[in-house]
């Protein structure tokens, strides 16, 4: 396998970064920096700035100059930044770590992560809003991020999640949750790509396709590296997955493998709709293939 460009990669995460301090910057003297304080512990945490990255690339494939797309890069990882303090809170996950740091809510208390959490959500949508694109492709933006975060996408795939612990799931029901738990807001930072660089509807419809078909091998090779992992890689707990329906449980870790590769196909067969795809066809081989 060939190694993707590391510099292109280092320049949106780079980017992504700057734009996000840049924008909580202006907010340090306000009387409730505490909040501030906390939403930037965790948005601003080291991490892999996957969703941006998409964002970025799926712009410049459309044809588009990538830095239109940060506004939306930056609301689909706020959006996912909420979600990751709200998931290790004790009345969900109950994890102590993420990213090789104590979580949220053990630094700053339940109370002010869950307000945390609240508020990147609804920044986000702000941040979405400013972009310089034409205002219908603005909508457009504001309805994908909506429907990919909320009742029809992340927030119903956690809620499918958490009523299906005390029993045991079909595949349809496992896809159902996995799809909208992890798929959708790599949905949103695909197709948001496509429409802040003007995008044809048939590269909307490859980027969601792709991202469907990616969205489900990460997260089966994420539920892979819960039972082979250990905690000093993942930087988070491990083994906390063992009992909640996961692909591992469903099939077991061979075929597991075996799926992790099929949909990695399906996902690169969509990108024929676009130019110079070649990082992006690496850098999805690369998160299959992780060991962290």
């Amino acid at each position: 396998m060939k190694q993707i460009p590391e510099n292109r990669t280092a320049e949106y995460r780079a980017y992504i970064e700057s734009y996000m301090t840049r924008y909580y910057a202006r907010f340090h003297d306000e009387p409730q920096k505490a909040l501030f304080e906390a939403m930037e512990y965790s948005l601003l945490a080291p991490g892999k700035r996957l969703r941006p990255v998409f964002a970025f690339e799926f712009c410049r494939m459309s044809g588009g100059a990538w830095e239109k797309a940060a506004p939306f890069a930056a609301a689909v990882e706020m959006i996912h930044n909420y979600s990751l303090i709200h998931d290790d809170l004790p009345c969900m996950d109950n994890d102590d770590f993420r990213r090789g740091r104590p979580t949220n809510h053990k630094v700053y208390g339940e109370t002010l992560a869950v307000l945390a959490g609240d508020a990147l959500l609804t920044d986000a949508f702000a941040v979405a809003a400013s972009a310089d694109v034409p205002g219908k492709d603005v909508a457009f933006a504001i309805q994908i991020l909506s429907e990919n975060a909320g009742s029809l996408g992340m927030v119903g795939g956690q809620v499918l999640d958490t009523m299906s612990e005390e029993r045991t799931l079909t595949e349809q029901e496992v896809l159902d949750i996995q799809s909208r738990k992890t798929g959708a807001l790599i949905n949103a930072a695909c197709v948001l790509g496509v429409v802040a660089a003007g995008g044809s509807e048939d590269q909307i419809k490859a980027a969601a396709g792709f991202a469907a078909a990616l969205g489900l091998a990460f997260q089966i090779r994420d539920d892979m590296l819960d039972v082979i992992g250990t905690q000093e890689e993942m930087g988070k707990g491990v083994g906390t997955d063992a009992n909640k329906n996961t692909f591992v449980r469903l099939y077991g870790l061979d075929k597991c493998a075996e799926l992790v590769d099929t949909y990695t196909k399906t996902a690169l067969d969509c990108l024929s709709a676009f130019t110079d795809t070649e990082y992006m066809r690496e850098l999805a081989l690369s998160l299959i293939n992780r060991t962290v």
